[in-house]
């Protein structure tokens, strides 16, 4: 195990702002929810505090708390062509963000974007403590397709090591501990830069890489230096995100037995409670909106069924389980089964399952326990939307001995579409 990936041995567990506040988080809501953060989630091992993208950009709110959506913004960087915290949004800096999760004992995370300010491009500031610009490293036609804020960096150029070294340390200096690098898996050498950056710089922190699109096959030795990789574009409270997952999991199999510990295969955010709060509902329907969520405000639009799915998938597929949902406005149910003991040991068991089985109607998954493989989990997911199926818990069709012990979680044998049949099982010897 690296010294990187010892920072993660077991999936991270946390919260992330993107899908209650997009991408126009402030330091009010954030407070707010890190209050709930602490009472509710942190005493079962939730540990990371993530603010997503957007922090930098400045908006004319006046009276408003948030922008509509497409409105104009500036981005804000330093000197050294950084990203700097908007004060229309933090008044105090990120910093004071990262200072009070410290202070309960969370770690503060933040989103970046891939490469440097398209302002700074504009200015051509210089690079941190060297003698180079911000034109003299930048790919102005490698931009993001959905994020226009910046533009690509040549890390063949050492002043674009420099910039992404210089990156870095201001996020050290704020007392960052887990860093969300968007659109990098496009860009695998940037991967590389940003890797060794941190591999250089003191302080310890956790990174994450997103989405989960446009991999390139020969470079997964270099995504592998990261501590999550993102399987999926983004996924939010729909069924297209069953299918996405379903699919990428079983394109991964073959991989799985060779990959790093410590490495986590990142299935995205949980779109539970209410969400979108920063988007209401003005009376025109709003599809995806570019780089700031999707929809309108509203409580998560998954059935019981589909809840229960989406997290056993996550379980037995030892993804990070990061709630996005407004914590404030989150029930007690959907509290309830972020918290489930047997759901967070099988998650923290830290063994990614595998797939035995995978039909168009029905998928059945299986983790064994990391140090006892006589007993593990399953879960029997009917991926049909309208028709229930009946289930067995036979152990010889599910190639168990015939000794084997359920303990059912959650689910039933008569199964609901879009519903899972969660077990614990432990099998004698054959």
């Amino acid at each position: 195990m690296s010294n990187r990936h010892a920072l993660t041995p077991r999936p991270p567990l946390g919260w992330n702002s993107y899908d209650c506040l997009g991408c126009v988080a402030n330091e009010r809501r954030l407070l707010e929810n890190l209050r709930v953060f602490v009472e509710r989630l942190q005493p079962h091992g939730y540990e990371y505090f993530v603010l997503d993208g957007g922090w930098y950009r400045q908006h004319e709110l006046g009276d408003r708390e948030f922008p509509v959506p497409g409105e104009p913004c500036t981005v804000g960087v330093d000197e050294f062509g950084r990203p700097q915290p908007a004060p229309v949004w933090f008044p105090n800096g990120v910093a004071a963000i990262a200072a009070a999760c410290h202070a309960h004992g969370v770690r503060f995370g933040i989103h970046m974007m891939r490469g440097i300010p398209r302002v700074a491009v504009e200015r051509n500031l210089p690079i941190a403590g060297t003698a180079w610009r911000a034109r003299d490293v930048a790919n102005p036609a490698d931009g993001c397709s959905w994020c226009p804020d910046n533009c690509g960096v040549n890390v063949a150029h050492p002043g674009g090591r420099a910039y992404y070294a210089s990156v870095i340390v201001q996020l050290a200096d704020w007392g960052v501990d887990f860093i969300k690098y968007d659109d990098m898996i496009p860009a695998p050498d940037e991967v590389d830069a940003v890797a060794d950056a941190l591999a250089a710089c003191p302080r310890p922190m956790v990174l994450s890489l997103s989405p989960g699109d446009g991999h390139h096959s020969d470079r997964w030795a270099t995504y592998q230096r990261a501590n999550l990789i993102r399987l999926t574009g983004d996924i939010w409270d729909d069924r297209d995100g069953f299918a996405q997952v379903f699919e990428r999991w079983q394109k991964l199999q073959d991989r799985l037995a060779t990959w790093p510990a410590g490495c986590w295969v990142d299935q995205d955010m949980i779109p539970f409670g209410e969400l979108c709060l920063w988007n209401p509902d003005r009376g025109v329907p709003v599809g995806h909106v570019a780089f700031a969520g999707k929809g309108v405000h509203r409580r998560c639009q998954f059935t019981p069924a589909q809840q229960r799915t989406f997290l056993t998938m996550r379980a037995l597929g030892a993804s990070p389980l990061f709630m996005g949902g407004h914590l404030p406005g989150t029930d007690d149910a959907t509290f309830a089964l972020l918290t489930d003991p047997d759901l967070l040991a099988c998650n923290q068991n830290a063994t990614p399952g595998h797939v035995t089985m995978l039909s168009d109607t029905l998928a059945l998954w299986q983790s064994p326990e990391r140090d006892a493989p006589q007993r593990g989990w399953l879960g029997l997911f009917n991926r049909d939307p309208q028709n229930v199926q009946t289930v067995s818990l036979d152990p010889v069709r599910l190639d168990l001995p015939r000794k084997t012990e359920f303990h059912v979680i959650w689910g039933e044998t008569q199964l609901l579409p879009d519903d899972v049949l969660f077990v614990r099982y432990e099998s004698a010897s054959r």
